[in-house]
């Protein structure tokens, strides 16, 4: 693990910015920033200690989780991602692991306005996918070598992920990081959202239970 103010491995897409210990409603983190040398985008690895006060190593739980304005700030109930991240939080923060916090995902890579523009496009009766498409946009376009150069600065080369993403687990793997399972974080579904995680499960393979409980009545 780098402990130096900003320094780069050779042949890493990411280098090490600062380290800071943060109190938060979660608990007691350290935060590492990261600078994407790919895209310039700034990342966070979110680490919380295990148990028996050691660092996070290799088989630690890890989150990679996509920076998600609309429902980690404003609360919007159109996705789950506010949820994810909280219930990633709490549970790093009870077992240890990492929560790589990865900026520059808005909508899946396409940015916060496009994103928007695609609300707007559901609301014409478009799911998620399509939305992105009509806009001439990629459905996803997220890229996870940062993450997987970030997991490696932290020397953890083996993970539990923390997603219902086979996508994430695909790109890590290619990029070096074995995951040993993928941990489900079935959190925050509503009525609001179901047809949105419909179409994760149906039309992009994440790993849904077939019947979402939305808690209607």
């Amino acid at each position: 693990m780098t402990d130096a103010l900003t320094s780069a491995t050779p042949g890493s897409p990411v280098s090490f910015e600062v380290s800071t210990n943060v109190p938060t409603t979660h608990g007691l983190f350290e935060m590492r920033a990261y600078r994407d040398l790919v895209t310039s985008a700034e990342h966070v690895a979110v680490i919380a200690k295990t148990p028996d006060g050691r660092a996070p190593a290799d088989g630690a739980l890890v989150r990679v989780h996509s920076e998600c304005l609309t429902g980690e700030a404003f609360g919007s109930l159109k996705c789950e991602c506010g949820p994810q991240l909280d219930a990633a939080l709490d549970t790093i923060a009870a077992e240890g692991g990492v929560v790589v916090y990865l900026r520059g995902h808005e909508g899946r890579g396409i940015g916060l306005i496009n994103k928007l523009k695609a609300y707007r496009l559901q609301e014409d009766g478009l799911d998620t996918l399509d939305a992105n498409l009509a806009l001439g946009l990629p459905a996803d376009s997220r890229e996870y070598g940062g993450a997987a150069g970030i997991l490696a600065d932290l020397g953890i080369t083996r993970v539990r992920l923390l997603s219902n993403n086979p996508e994430k687990r695909r790109q890590l793997v290619e990029h070096g990081i074995t995951v040993d399972s993928l941990v489900p974080l079935v959190v925050g579904i509503s009525a609001q959202n179901a047809g949105y995680l419909d179409t994760k499960r149906d039309r992009m393979g994440h790993t849904l239970p077939s019947h979402l409980d939305t808690g209607a009545a």
